[in-house]
């Protein structure tokens, strides 16, 4: 049994949702799968539109399609989708 780090960009629907929301809605649902959250920044997409980047710890034992889907359902995302996989050591 190991640990990841994973790296997820979130998609907001529109420039108006609040990314902080969203992150605590996020690191909620994170917490109750077992993972953890690293980190966070916010990605400049285009014309003012901001993505949310978290870097979660997460067991390298459970899917990590789980953590795409539920953070998906949060409302005002568009998408949730993994852009980085490490197994971490140390």
């Amino acid at each position: 049994m190991g640990i990841t780090a994973l790296k997820i960009r979130i998609m907001p629907e529109s420039l108006d949702v609040n990314l902080e929301e969203i992150k605590k809605k996020a690191e909620e649902k994170i917490i109750k799968l077992g993972g953890k959250i690293s980190s966070s920044n916010e990605e400049n997409v285009a014309f003012g539109l901001k993505a949310l980047i978290l870097t979660l710890v997460w067991p390298e034992e459970k899917d990590t399609g789980i953590v795409e889907s539920e953070i998906a359902e949060i409302d005002g995302v568009s998408s949730a989708q993994i852009i980085d996989y490490r197994r971490a050591f140390g």
